[in-house]
């Protein structure tokens, strides 16, 4: 059977501070858990039983063992992770220091592993039958993965959602010295034309379309080719614009935030299960804002993702805290 959710590109192990408040040369004890953002998007919506699994490569090392049975224990399918021998399995630090100062660290050189999918190793016929394929802006970062990307996202135009996370890492663009973001925008502008639906930040939507206000961007990713433009604006909640004109506008959750990293995966998740369930925009967005402040106020990132009982529970606490402010 088609997989419900497939996802492309990154992954890694996180490694995260069990102490929050200080920086790395002073902590002491950490916790290992599954990373990378399209791995961590595969996860949240297995925990919504949905079926997903994710495409990507680790290195030959102990790392890479622990991502497969990391997935296999999240429930999903890890057949197209292979292994390549450009470097080891990527490890990601991270400093936490709340609300919102969440610095990353991330060895990922020579080349991270993921960054070698070819696009001869795609199982193209996986790829085109997906309901949802989910793509990143990391993965055209740097080739082979940017072939891969592009070649998974022509292959499979027009036979379903396609969803391209802007995932805007400057860290991770290491041939662009020179050319600023025109080159980068132009690999942005060729992945929007094979998608449906864009997810990114202020800045993401920036790089990819030159606007960095939320209802030009909506348009402006809108124009690019996708059919749902999702902006997601922090604090301030989430824009999402449709082709046929709608906006809707999703004010934030509240929460006390432990870990702001893994919000976003969680957002990913969440919304793709909204989109197979036959969600209208608002409610879909809706659920993906309670689903991204839950895991917000968690330390970890895969092993955060909530279930739809909980996202429904953090609604219910939401509703019921805005109708006590209002009376």
């Amino acid at each position: 059977m088609p997989f419900e959710v497939l996802t492309m590109g990154r992954v890694g192990v996180d490694v995260y501070p069990l102490q929050t408040g200080v920086g790395l040369a002073e902590v002491t004890s950490f916790g290992k858990y599954l990373g990378g953002s399209p791995t961590n998007v595969a996860v949240a919506a297995a925990r919504y039983g949905r079926s997903s699994a994710v495409i990507t490569k680790t290195g030959r090392d102990p790392f890479g063992d622990f991502v497969r049975t990391a997935l296999e224990g999240y429930g999903v399918d890890a057949r197209f992770v292979g292994a390549s021998d450009a470097a080891p399995t990527p490890v990601t630090f991270c400093e936490i220091f709340p609300p919102d100062d969440f610095p990353l660290y991330f060895y990922r050189l020579p080349k991270a592993p993921d960054l070698d999918l070819r696009p001869g190793e795609l199982d193209l016929a996986a790829v085109r039958n997906a309901r949802i394929l989910w793509v990143t802006g990391t993965g055209l970062s740097e080739e082979p993965s940017r072939s891969a990307t592009l070649a998974a996202l022509a292959h499979r135009a027009g036979s379903g959602p396609t969803v391209f996370d802007l995932d805007w890492r400057p860290m991770f663009w290491k041939d662009t010295a020179g050319t600023g973001l025109s080159k980068v925008r132009t690999h942005y502008k060729a992945a929007l034309r094979h998608t449906t639906v864009a997810v990114g930040n202020l800045q993401e939507c920036e790089v990819a379309t030159g606007e960095c206000e939320p209802y030009a961007a909506g348009k402006a990713l809108l124009a690019a080719g996708v059919e749902l433009a999702v902006v997601k604006q922090g604090p301030k909640g989430v824009l999402a614009m449709d082709r046929d004109g709608s906006v809707v506008e999703i004010p934030p959750v509240p929460v006390d935030v432990v870990n702001g990293l893994g919000a976003g995966d969680a957002f990913g998740g969440a919304l793709c299960h909204g989109l197979l369930s036959g969600w209208d925009t608002r409610r879909t967005v809706t659920f993906a804002n309670a689903a991204g402040a839950i895991v917000a106020g968690r330390l970890a990132c895969s092993e955060a993702m909530p279930t739809a009982a909980e996202v429904d529970g953090k609604l219910r606490e939401a509703a019921l805290a805005s109708t006590q402010r209002k009376a």
